[in-house]
């Protein structure tokens, strides 16, 4: 409670301090209706509950065996999803100034874990989707323990953040997001025949939630749009998941990992769980306290998508026009190869 009276004195105060500057205060202030706010809130929780079922169903439990054995890939994957991208986030919201409602929002960003996108993205690059689908098992759980912890030590770099990020309802959102992801590790093992019809309905669902999400948040934020799409916001949306990318694949290459596990960890350090940030930001905080600011994850995961296409696709013609036999296909023989574990 305490954490949320924190936040609104911030948020108010910003609002206060730019009425004075453009004469209009209640511009930046987000009025949802409590009936409205509370029936978003719950459409939020149940696509986030169906696609973490989905994420659970890809997730198998001889597989995620096989990496605990050999953990050197997941190590390296972990550390880069928690290491660089939440200092990514911290230096981004430092360096351009952002005022403390930005950066939470921009911190809870960074300390996400890895989405399932992720896994979407490492099968369109031919990396390892073994260690794909093990890192998001892994960091999903190292989430609701890393990331509470990540929050408090950043948060303490902004003036008026120290005690005002809503622990209580970030690890229940965590909490809530890895049940369902248990129950479809369950049914994959149990029921594997349901698994794929799952895994299509979550990943529709996921696209179909933000494209409605995209247009109804525009309907609802039209007026205190401006507070989003500011350059600051723009820049952050677009360099975090480039850096990330980047940075993640550097790491892997220096700590010796084969090309295709190095592409696998560069797609699940850059690919936050923007269905898990939007809830969490939706559900912690109150609209007078976030205002637009939920809108943000929308942005990253625009530029997160962009960005890995991209990548995918200079991927693709680079193979296209010097194949290689480093992804198991023997160049000699035209045999393909297993691959080891990272």
């Amino acid at each position: 409670m305490s954490a949320t009276m924190n936040m609104t004195e911030v948020y108010m105060a910003n609002i206060y301090n730019e009425g004075n500057v453009s004469g209009n205060g209640s511009m930046g202030v987000l009025m949802i209706p409590p009936s409205i706010n509370k029936a978003a809130n719950i459409f939020s929780l149940i696509i986030l509950f169906i696609t973490m079922i989905s994420l659970g169903c890809t997730m198998e439990i001889s597989k995620i065996k096989v990496h605990f054995l050999k953990p050197k890939g997941v190590a390296i994957a972990l550390l880069a999803q928690f290491g660089l991208m939440p200092l990514t986030a911290f230096s981004l919201a430092k360096l351009l100034q952002m005022d403390p409602v930005k950066a939470v929002t921009v911190l809870i960003c960074g300390c996400c874990p890895g989405g399932n996108l992720s896994n979407v993205f490492s099968l369109a690059l031919k990396g390892d989707m073994n260690l794909s689908i093990v890192m998001t098992t892994c960091s999903c759980v190292a989430a609701l323990g890393l990331m509470p912890l990540l929050l408090y030590i950043f948060s303490q770099g902004f003036t008026g953040l120290e005690n005002a990020v809503p622990y209580g309802g970030i690890i229940f959102a965590l909490t809530f997001a890895l049940v369902p992801c248990a129950i479809g590790i369950i049914i994959n093992h149990y029921k594997p025949n349901y698994s794929s019809v799952i895994i299509k309905t979550g990943l529709s669902l996921l696209i179909i939630s933000c494209i409605i999400g995209f247009i109804l948040f525009g309907i609802v934020v039209k007026d205190v749009l401006w507070k989003v799409l500011t350059p600051d916001f723009l820049a952050v949306a677009a360099l975090m998941p480039l850096i990330g990318f980047t940075l993640g694949y550097v790491m892997s290459v220096i700590c010796r990992l084969s090309p295709k596990c190095s592409r696998t960890v560069s797609m699940e350090t850059g690919c936050q769980n923007i269905q898990l940030c939007f809830t969490i930001l939706k559900v912690a905080f109150p609209p007078e306290v976030i205002g637009p600011m939920f809108f943000f994850p929308m942005l990253y995961y625009t530029f997160q998508c962009a960005e890995a296409l991209l990548l995918a696709v200079c991927f693709r013609c680079y193979q296209a026009f010097k194949p290689s036999a480093e992804d198991g296909v023997d160049v000699k023989g035209g045999e393909e190869k297993q691959n080891p574990v990272c």
